[in-house]
């Protein structure tokens, strides 16, 4: 099962954002028609912040929907860093009946962390009705970054579903992230990225070479559940629209 790629030609991440949020919607409303609850898990970042609130505006009986995230950064839910205060932001905004459930728990340390954040999703319907998922310039996706200690088990197939805690490299704050297990427990997964050089990095991914180099890899290449990549080039410049228009 290769990934579907869905390309917006017009250079415009906004409507890029409204599509997006409109198949996952859609995605949402079939598990409401078949199911009495639906899951949605979702990542942070400013690429998806369009995406959310545009998702928020449709007409869902949002009282049914259950929300989590794909990783957090372990740090207080109102902290700037936190992936939870911008999802409660943007999709929890409008979409405020949605039930959610967060990452980050009392424990000092996300590695002290991660069973009761995992035992905190048993709520969740699974499998997750969709996945949105970005993907880094070094090829990570979710916290599950090329290099780490942690990789080798995040990555693991066979490995049961749960959270785990991720030291990256790079950063200040330790994470938490759903294994590559758990982010499989799911009916579809999206993949959202904008610009040209996180194209070049996902035509790389789709390159012959090692998981562990490239951790999006994993995703991409797993046959058990359907992917949906959504790229659009970087917007074009104020420079790039006058000169274009002149005569």
């Amino acid at each position: 099962m290769n990934p579907e790629i869905v390309e917006v030609q017009d250079s415009d991440p906004a409507r890029q954002a409204a599509n997006l949020a409109a198949v996952i919607a859609a995605q949402l409303a079939e598990a409401l028609n078949r199911r009495a609850l639906a899951s949605l898990v979702v990542s942070g970042g400013h690429t998806p912040y369009p995406m959310y609130e545009q998702l928020a505006r449709h007409k869902l009986d949002w009282s049914r929907v259950w929300v989590t995230l794909a990783d957090e950064r372990w740090v207080d839910t109102e902290n700037a860093d936190s992936n939870e205060r911008l999802v409660r932001a943007s999709l929890l905004g409008q979409g405020a009946a949605a039930h959610f459930i967060g990452l980050k728990n009392d424990a000092g340390r996300a590695v002290d962390g991660t069973a009761a954040a995992w035992a905190g999703l048993a709520a969740l319907p699974r499998p997750f009705d969709a996945v949105v998922l970005g993907m880094g310039e070094d090829g990570h996706v979710a916290s599950l970054f090329p290099g780490v200690a942690e990789l080798t088990a995040g990555l693991d197939p066979q490995a049961p579903p749960a959270c785990i805690a991720v030291q990256p490299l790079a950063a200040g704050h330790a994470r938490i992230s759903l294994n590559l297990a758990a982010l499989l427990q799911s009916r579809r997964i999206f993949v959202q990225i904008i610009g040209s050089l996180k194209r070049r990095v996902y035509e790389k991914a789709r390159a012959a070479g090692p998981d562990k180099d490239m951790p999006i890899r994993a995703v991409l290449r797993q046959n058990t559940v359907p992917v949906a990549v959504y790229w659009c080039p970087d917007a074009p410049t104020r420079e790039t629209i006058n000169s274009e228009t002149q005569p």
